[in-house]
């Protein structure tokens, strides 16, 4: 099996982590009225499941560097299916709060790993296209699953699209049980250079700039539904859904090529940065104004959300020699982390009476200090020198 098909199977499983990580902003109103709740309370399911991953992430891949990850990989996938039947079956608030801990867990370890794995199954020169599948795979759930699910949901209720997603885990943790091979394990890390990665000054400033900008675009997309309710009357925001979800196709399947042909990986995190901002801060008026333009909108929201991680990941396997799966897992929990603190901040300003039309305009405030942090990071840095997926040095 050549190199790129062994990384299909691992984006199999970021498939259905896409669908899982973000249909759930789509079912808020219906779960929230099945269980008598706020949407704001409901949409703490989205900010649980989001710290759960971004906790389990660096710890494993810390705890464990060094160790082959295909037994962990299926370990982690196992874990995110029983977390979503746990979803499933949850009579209560409480339930559901504690099952979506329990997916948010084994989703962060396998996001973590797969990452590390498609980078390492493949030569230097495709790690760009390597990740970009993975994403790729990630955006494909929610493009495809999301609107499915909320349609699903609508019609049979959310729990149908809860076992949905875990009929999908079982389907990909088939699959990669009988087709992934061994991954090559990243070289053992130490305590203290676990401890010390996020202090790092190549790797803090990219880290701190994904979690500024997943709060702002993670978070918004959390609120969504209301958000195009109150700016533009929507509310089949399944069509809506589907924009957002194909710009995400989009953009992953253009970052790869783009990294690996031009090299300029801190230029073009800049730029897609640029649009998310862009297209955040205009979302409300255009959608007051003519549906078609918020649906430009969020196509372009969309696939610069999701294009944003490959040259932010490409960047930490040149900067951290030695640790790349550390420093991957710590990107993966800062992109998450920035999704549950953005969902719990949403929630907290609907629930002080913000209206939900304003939400994007706040979104692409965080958007725009994350450009400036990237941008005073940039003038400070210096080149690093380039490493190989098992952490040897190669020189530009």
């Amino acid at each position: 099996m050549s190199a790129v098909r062994k990384v299909w199977l691992l984006t199999l499983g970021a498939f259905t982590l896409g669908l899982d990580a973000y249909v759930m902003a789509g079912l808020l109103p219906v779960l929230a009225a099945d269980i008598g709740t706020r949407v704001s309370l409901a949409g703490q399911l989205v900010t649980v499941f989001t710290l759960a991953y971004a906790i389990s992430a660096p710890l494993v891949a810390g705890l464990l560097s060094g160790v082959r990850p295909r037994l962990l990989i299926l370990a982690a996938l196992a874990v995110f299916t029983v977390g979503n039947g746990l979803t499933a079956l949850a009579p209560s608030l409480g339930a559901l709060l504690a099952a979506r801990v329990v997916a948010g867990a084994g989703a962060g370890v396998y996001s973590a790993l797969s990452t590390a794995a498609a980078a390492a199954l493949v030569p230097e020169e495709k790690r760009g296209r390597a990740l970009a599948l993975v994403m790729g795979g990630m955006s494909a759930g929610t493009v495809l699953g999301v609107p499915i699910g909320v349609l699903l949901a609508e019609h049979t209720g959310w729990r149908a699209t809860l076992w949905l997603v875990t009929a999908l885990g079982a389907v990909a943790l088939g699959g990669l049980a009988a087709l992934l091979p061994q991954v090559p394990a990243g070289p053992a890390v130490p305590v203290r250079a676990r401890l010390t990665a996020i202090a790092d000054r190549a790797v803090a400033p990219v880290v701190a700039v994904s979690f500024l900008a997943a709060v702002a675009s993670l978070g918004l997309y959390t609120y969504l539904a209301p958000v195009l309710a109150a700016a533009g009357g929507v509310h089949e925001v399944a069509p809506y859904l589907w924009a957002w979800g194909a710009g995400g196709v989009l953009g992953s399947v253009l970052a790869g090529p783009l990294v690996d042909r031009t090299g300029r990986v801190r230029l073009l995190a800049g730029v897609i940065l640029l649009v998310v901002t862009a297209a955040q801060a205009l979302l409300p008026t255009l959608a007051a104004v003519a549906l078609p333009g918020a649906v430009v909108a969020l196509v372009a929201w969309g696939a610069a959300g999701w294009a944003f991680q490959v040259p932010q990941q490409h960047r930490l396997l040149q900067a951290s020699a030695q640790r790349g799966t550390v420093a991957l897992a710590l990107n993966n929990s800062a992109l998450y982390l920035g999704s549950a603190v953005g969902s719990a901040l949403g929630g907290l300003a609907l629930a002080a009476g913000l209206t939900p039309a304003a939400l994007p305009w706040a979104a692409a405030g965080v958007a725009a200090l994350g450009l400036l942090v990237h941008l005073v990071a940039g003038r400070r840095s210096r080149p690093a020198p380039r490493v190989s997926t098992l952490g040897s040095y190669e020189h530009s």
